[in-house]
């Protein structure tokens, strides 16, 4: 999609260390910020939106610090002290999740006054428990929003 709308793109693949569901909740945030800001580095200035889903959302400090717009994909509020999101984050920044989704809380990301798509009984996945065709229309519905905002915003 980003593509599409001619966008150059850096995927980011986790190398997630093996004892990672044993550290901290802050040594984990700072491992993502790590590695996406060493990312948002190697682009020389030219980072112009984030998209992240579930442990990449942990990285929404670092976009609303550098005024980066972002999309959040079933982000971990739990994992946040602020919530799924930077409260003071100032460009678009749409969050996207289930509310079958035990990481997910509306009520935070409804706070933070962003464009929430809360997708209902959709898993972490955005899928629906036994529901192959519904889990195709909720995909379509997600990839049409995300083609909306990142139609709206100026490469």
């Amino acid at each position: 999609m980003l593509l599409q709308h001619g966008w150059t793109v850096q995927e980011l693949w986790w190398q997630v260390p093996d004892d990672f569901s044993q550290v901290t909740v802050y040594n984990r945030i700072a491992w993502v910020e790590r590695q996406v800001a060493q990312a948002i580095d190697a682009e020389a200035g030219a980072c112009r939106l984030l998209i992240g889903k579930s442990l990449g959302s942990l990285a929404c400090t670092i976009a609303a610090d550098r005024n980066i717009a972002a999309a959040w994909l079933t982000p971990c509020p739990e994992h946040r002290p602020s919530g799924p999101c930077s409260p003071g984050a100032q460009a678009p920044t749409p969050l996207i999740g289930g509310s079958g989704d035990k990481l997910w809380d509306s009520r935070i990301a409804e706070s933070l006054h962003h464009d929430v798509l809360e997708v209902p009984s959709a898993d972490h996945s955005l899928e629906l428990a036994d529901d192959a065709a519904g889990s195709v229309d909720v995909l379509r519905h997600v990839v049409s929003r995300m083609d909306r905002f990142i139609g709206s915003l100026s490469r």
